[in-house]
């Protein structure tokens, strides 16, 4: 029986309420079991219960509406599993990949910052928002051809694309599979490049026993439900170097020289004795700006969600390579028919999703293959952007290409992917490859 709410303390209520919230997250958003024909399988999703609730409910009552307290332990505890010193989080992985390459535009980095019309190695296909920072800051991509079946940027095309104005590179751990580390860090070493690694798809892979993450100068990360943690929107940066990490605090927060927490004032303790720009003197530092920036951070109840999903990492990653693993073994039978992922030699990936590419000999579209796994409520996404130069807002941008771009074309046309997130169990896993069979045996019923 409840005690009388009346006479109840704060703690005491806080707690009632969090007890309550748990146990409806857990009787009314449990996942339910597999049924043949009903259920849905999609290719990605949110992984939550009563912990997900209770933090979050725990942040509501406490109505602090920005960042706060979840946040600033959330970054915390992040930087062990992220191998970082520093982690800030941002409200997307997109404004992760600008903050990233933005950063790296910042005068505190002094000669080494980019200037406008230096380029940016990146790859052919992916999702839009590893490339368009690139564009955003006045740089120039140069596009690189995809590999199959890593479905990472071709290395072998490189040296080809180094010009006098090559100052960085930006690509992505394609569907969790690390791209080829060793040769793009030894690549970036030889000529002095900056590397953002954006890992948005690939917490937890590592590279010869390494996170991926902690090989290049910056990496993102991207915390929307489709990815391997979430907290709705959301995103994290994350580096090393002071400096950089200097200048992503100021791009996040306006744009503002001052590093004070949201709710603090005067950290510095000098908050009107500074003297930058052609302000005077003693102009409050709460207001002054040394950058362009905008206001790209996440709240506190959002952090809380993300707080939660934390302990249940490497369950979920090891739940995505069992689920890889399974499809695997199962869809070797139509190698013919299907060119089937590899990972990238000395990687562990930690897979989003699982790609397959029709062989020019299949007999069929890939089209017509998705449209009959949607009709039976299996979920599937292309690899993204397909070939980015033939998306129609690169009309008329400023880019360049080194070697042939051909099997960018190739994923374009006939690459796809399907799920392997923690929600699917192998009743789901099986339903996948029992109608991916029917199809190709000729039965598209």
């Amino acid at each position: 029986m409840l005690k009388d709410i009346d006479v109840m303390t704060e703690q005491e209520l806080r707690e009632q309420i969090l007890s309550m919230a748990e146990v409806y997250a857990e009787r009314f958003h449990k996942a339910r079991d597999f049924e043949v024909g009903v259920s849905p399988v999609p290719v990605s999703g949110k992984v939550i219960g009563g912990d997900e609730m209770r933090s979050l409910v725990d942040s509501c009552l406490d109505f602090w509406l920005t960042g706060g307290r979840f946040n600033a332990k959330f970054e915390q505890l992040m930087r062990p599993v992220l191998g970082r010193k520093t982690v800030l989080t941002c409200n997307s992985g997109s404004s992760a990949n600008l903050l990233a390459m933005t950063s790296l535009t910042s005068p505190i980095l002094g000669d080494r910052a980019l200037k406008a019309g230096d380029e940016v190695i990146t790859c052919a296909t992916g999702f839009p928002t590893t490339v368009n920072p690139v564009f955003n800051n006045n740089l120039v991509p140069v596009f690189l051809d995809v590999d199959i079946p890593t479905y990472n940027i071709k290395v072998d095309a490189l040296e080809d694309a180094i010009s006098s104005r090559t100052r960085a590179i930006m690509i992505a751990h394609t569907l969790g599979n690390p791209f080829d580390l060793n040769t793009i860090m030894t690549f970036a070493k030889k000529h002095d490049l900056f590397v953002v690694e954006d890992t948005c798809d690939a917490l937890g892979a590592t590279y010869d026993g390494k996170k991926v993450g902690t090989f290049g100068d910056v990496g993102t990360l991207s915390f929307y439900p489709a990815h391997h943690i979430t907290m709705g929107e959301g995103g994290a940066v994350y580096c090393d170097n002071v400096k950089i990490k200097r200048a992503l605090e100021c791009l996040r927060d306006w744009g503002r020289d001052c590093w004070c927490d949201s709710g603090k004032d005067n950290t510095c303790k000098k908050r009107f004795d500074w003297q930058l720009g052609e302000l005077p003197h003693g102009f409050d530092h709460k207001y002054t700006y040394s950058h362009l920036g905008y206001n790209l951070k996440i709240t506190d109840m959002q952090a809380a969600v993300g707080l939660a999903q934390i302990p249940k990492i490497d369950e979920f990653v090891a739940a995505r390579r069992r689920n890889y693993t399974f499809l695997r073994n199962e869809l070797q039978k139509f190698e013919e028919v299907f060119i089937l992922p590899e990972a990238t030699p000395n990687s562990e990936p930690s897979w989003f999703g699982f790609p397959l590419t029709l062989r020019d000999r299949s007999g069929f579209g890939r089209d017509d293959l998705v449209k009959y796994l949607n009709d039976k409520k299996i979920g599937t996404r292309l690899l993204f952007g397909g070939n980015l130069l033939k998306q129609p807002y690169m009309l008329g941008r400023e880019y360049k290409t080194s070697g042939e771009i051909v099997n960018a074309d190739k994923v374009m046309r006939d690459t796809f992917w399907i799920g392997v997130y923690p929600g699917l169990d192998e009743a789901a896993l099986g339903y996948i490859v029992e109608k991916i069979a029917s199809f190709v045996a000729g039965d598209s019923s």
